[in-house]
Order: structure tokens, then sequence, then C-alpha cells
């Protein structure tokens, strides 16, 4: 007998690349429940996820600061009064440079701007806002 015939009389047995147990039902089949596959790829993303969920965590809480510093599309805050509502200057989605040099930094559509005197120019970038 050949090996093809083989399998069709004693077919090989898949298991689950979660928890070993047999897997029954289609050919092409990974898992044997759902549980096994949301685990597997729970713990397979584990890293990446807990760290993506803190920069978004992050983001989120600078966008919201900004929107509520700026409810009127411009205005003007201190470095103090940002960092006193938990801002965190080392996260941000982008970044706008002008044709003069000035450097816009952007949280998703909140934006702010460094100027004199620890002071920062907030603005919201209307393409964005849909």
């Amino acid at each position: 007998m050949n090996d093809l015939e083989l399998n069709y009389i004693y077919p090989m047995e898949k298991k689950c690349l979660e928890c070993g147990d047999p897997i029954e039902g289609r050919s092409d089949k990974k898992f044997c429940s759902d549980q096994c596959r949301t685990t597997f790829y729970n713990r397979q993303n584990a890293d990446s996820t807990n760290y993506m969920r803190n920069v978004n965590r992050i983001l989120r809480k600078n966008r919201k600061i900004l929107s509520e510093l700026n409810p009127n599309g411009k205005s003007k805050v201190g470095k103090s009064r940002l960092l006193d509502l938990g801002f965190n200057f080392s996260y941000f989605t982008n970044v706008y440079k002008t044709k003069t040099g000035k450097v816009y930094y952007f949280c998703y559509e909140q934006g702010y701007l460094p100027i004199e005197d620890n002071q920062f120019a907030l603005v919201i970038r209307e393409e964005y806002v849909t």
C-alpha cells in the first residue's frame, strides 16, 4: 500500500493547536473549539496587544485633554496646565510642518503648537472631522 491508501484506511488524527485534543470535522480545521482558537490567538498576540492598548489609552487621554481645553477650535494653554491634567508629550499620532518651519503635533484631529514662554497654541485639524 502507498501512503495515500494508508491515510484513507487509517487517516492521520489531527490535533488541536491549543489543547492537543483530536479534531473532528473539516480537514482544514486547526482547533477543536472556538474557545481554543480564541485562547491560542490571544496568547500569541498578548505582548503586542498590551503595548498597543497602553499606547492607545495614552493617545485617547491626550486627545481628550486637548479637546476639553479647546472647545472652540483655537486656544492657548500653558505647559504646566497640560502636565497637571496628565498630558504625555511623548505620544502623538502625527506631525505637520508648515512652510515657515512651525511644527504642529496632533493626537488625531486635536493639535498643539509650541509657542513662547512654555505656552501652546491648540488647534483642530478640520479636514479630519467629517
